[in-house]
């Protein structure tokens, strides 16, 4: 499948090379802003990267002040965690016949779902995934902890500070997942081709740089739009994956500095003359990074191995009618900021939650993947026809307003007689190609075998 698109236009100006891109910008849970369902949010919207989406679709970043009052909003109406979910585990077992049982007796009760449900217990990975035919069920386990509200509104580990999972996402992974097999999970974000051709008449014009020069590239690139394939637009998921685009792209494009340490960005990295620059457009996207998964010989324990992300680039060409094509070749200076990224990645995903986030939604889309392509319901000889379906009415994901366009943003920066004007990012999640790579092990049965479904009631233990 074809990398995701990203925008950035390399054009020849009086002054040297204008490096010109559209600003990827990405999309958030916001305090006053969208619609909400009540069983998931408390009927407010949560910040997911720092930006807020109006009713007609448009992107703005929030501010240190909203997403402070979303922090003390989403602290006050949470509920205690419970002692024994406080603790730290390795292997934090979710059983998915009694976690739907659990929201289905919420919803004849007409009681809010607890917090310990909508966080999954707090679980913050999947290592496995087990199914138990003698108990109808399958069971998800990997590490977790108890929670918190961080000062940004994020809901984190509280020792690691990694985001735990939220039910919501897992909804979205297990009804989407057909549609998933059928051309993966991606998002991007792409100028007009009319803010193009008026961005290349503008830099043909220009005599110099001057303080108004980057207002003048955002006024003529105007509004870019904003693409989710895959999953629902309006889902908390798909909104993590365009916030995790927005965060690479802003760090990389020098709109804000690394929440880590040697993660310097893509324009501080370039060479003084843009050697090697030319027409073409560097851009970069964020893909899964999974080992072979293990499998016994029963098809009943699953391993997930090597997890991460990995940050991809590659350059397109761009010709004097504004058309691009790959290259299938990467620019020098793009390939190893990209590789610096992917190198800090399990740093980013604690200083910046949203790249947990991120990892975490691989996760849920790989088992989705799993449970359809292996036909583990049919294995378990249960449906889970509250989790796996779309029509659902016990439970039903959050839905906000749908992310549609974003105004450009540019940045200057000079060096040596060049100047810099920056963007590009997206997301590509083929969930059904890792599922699909596996290697036969005996040694994820040994762990199923003790981990199997516990006496107590919960749809959860350790």
């Amino acid at each position: 499948m074809p990398a995701p698109k990203k925008s950035r236009v390399l054009v020849a100006a009086g002054v040297g090379l204008l490096l010109v891109a559209a600003l990827a910008v990405v999309v958030s849970w916001q305090a006053s802003f969208g619609q909400v369902n009540p069983n998931f949010n408390n009927g407010y919207q949560n910040a997911v990267g720092g930006i807020a989406i109006d009713s007609n679709g448009l992107l703005k970043n929030a501010t240190t002040d909203e997403l402070g009052a979303l922090a003390n909003l989403r602290a006050r109406v949470a509920q205690e965690v419970p002692g024994d979910l406080n603790a730290a585990t390795e292997l934090r077992k979710i059983s998915l016949r009694r976690l739907e049982a659990a929201i289905v007796e919420c919803a004849k009760e007409k009681k809010e779902l607890p917090d310990a449900v909508k966080y999954l217990a707090g679980l913050q990975r999947i290592r496995y995934v087990f199914v138990y035919p003698e108990e109808q069920d399958i069971v998800l386990v990997g590490p977790a902890e108890g929670w918190k509200v961080d000062k940004r509104g994020n809901v984190v580990g509280v020792t690691t500070g990694r985001p735990v999972m939220q039910l919501d996402d897992l909804l979205v992974a297990l009804r989407t997942a057909r549609q998933a097999a059928r051309g993966g999970i991606s998002c991007s974000i792409d100028p007009t081709r009319e803010g193009m051709e008026r961005l290349r008449g503008y830099a043909a014009n220009l005599k110099g740089m001057g303080p108004n020069t980057a207002a003048g590239i955002e006024q003529v690139l105007g509004l870019q739009q904003i693409t989710v394939s895959g999953v629902p637009a309006g889902s908390h998921f798909a909104r993590v994956l365009v916030a995790a685009d927005y965060r690479m792209k802003r760090i990389a494009m020098n709109f804000e500095p690394a929440p880590v340490r040697g993660l310097p960005s893509f324009l501080h990295m370039m060479t003084a003359t843009g050697k090697g620059m030319s027409n073409m457009l560097p851009r970069w996207w964020l893909e899964p990074k999974y080992d072979s998964l293990l499998r016994d010989a029963a098809g009943l324990a699953w391993e997930l191995r090597g997890a991460s992300v990995k940050a991809m680039t590659e350059e397109d060409f761009l010709d004097a009618n504004g058309n691009k094509t790959h290259t299938g070749r990467a620019n020098p200076v793009a390939q190893k900021w990209a590789d610096n990224m992917t190198q800090k990645y399990d740093q980013l995903a604690v200083a910046e939650p949203v790249f947990g986030e991120l990892q975490n939604c691989m996760d849920l889309a790989i088992v989705g993947a799993l449970v359809v392509k292996e036909r583990l319901l049919e294995k378990a000889g249960h449906d889970l026809p509250v989790l796996t379906n779309m029509s659902a009415t016990e439970v039903q994901p959050a839905e906000f307003f749908a992310p549609k366009t974003v105004p450009s943003q540019a940045s200057v920066l000079k060096k040596g007689t060049n100047w810099v004007i920056s963007a590009s990012g997206g997301v590509l999640l083929n969930s059904w190609a890792i599922a699909a790579k596996t290697e036969p092990s005996e040694a994820p049965a040994q762990v199923r075998a003790k981990s199997g479904p516990a006496s107590v009631k919960n749809f959860w233990w350790n």
